[in-house]
């Protein structure tokens, strides 16, 4: 019942009776044609013409989603494809020389890395002839000690005297590395380098997924090889 005084509803008011009965306009054809909501340039389009246009733009972001998604669902299938190519090759290998040619051919032909290299640890009389730099445990800890004591993969541009280590055919070319250590019962034997001419292609913050899975599976590999 009235009491006479004005009584009016809040914009708030309005937009929440909407929003619980969004068929309201569903029957009331001659509102909803004069309603109008202005465009910024001054002319005027009905609510139903805002709302497809809104719909539309949705329907634009949504398919963007969707082929974004697509892309990387392919892209994560192909990476799948070329990891699994590389792991069956290492379990296939019958010496040292067969894992070293088969991780560094995969790496810079099916990933396209620019530079690589696979680090041994010993003397270079116990290996024999293998496609992989020997290295002393001497020499490597003092040209990449921090690296060594690391059993964590590491990302970043590293020191001169690192890259010269780890990359001695391009030390100079070399902008960033990724660096994963090779163990066997908490024991590293070896290091698994791949470097870019780019600074910015491996940095410190991304993540190294990948490189520590192919380091576990050289972890697993290469022990049987070892003198």
């Amino acid at each position: 019942m009235s009491d006479g005084s004005e009584f009016k509803l809040s914009h708030e008011a309005v937009e929440q009776f909407l929003r619980d009965h969004p068929d309201f306009f569903m029957s009331r054809d001659n509102l909803l044609a004069e309603l109008n909501l202005p465009h910024e340039s001054g002319s005027a389009v009905s609510l139903v013409e805002r709302q497809v246009s809104v719909l539309r733009d949705r329907s634009v972001d949504m398919r963007q989603r969707l082929s974004h998604l697509l892309e990387t669902a392919r892209e994560n299938d192909r990476l799948f494809n070329k990891t699994q190519a590389l792991v069956l090759g290492l379990l296939e290998a019958d010496n040292l020389d067969e894992v070293a040619n088969t991780v560094q051919s995969r790496l810079r032909e099916d990933y396209q890395v620019d530079t690589n290299s696979l680090i041994l640890l010993g003397d270079s009389e116990d290996f024999g002839d293998v496609n992989a730099r020997v290295a002393s445990l001497a020499d490597a800890d003092r040209e990449i000690g921090a690296i060594l004591k690391s059993s964590k993969a590491t990302c970043g541009v590293l020191r001169e005297s690192e890259m010269a280590f780890l990359f001695p055919d391009a030390p100079k070319t070399v902008g960033s590395a990724a660096v994963a250590p090779l163990q066997n019962h908490g024991q590293t034997f070896g290091l698994l380098a791949i470097g870019s001419y780019d600074p910015e292609r491996y940095r410190s913050s991304m993540g190294t997924l990948f490189l520590t899975y192919v380091g576990n599976v050289l972890d697993r590999v290469v022990p049987r090889f070892l003198p």
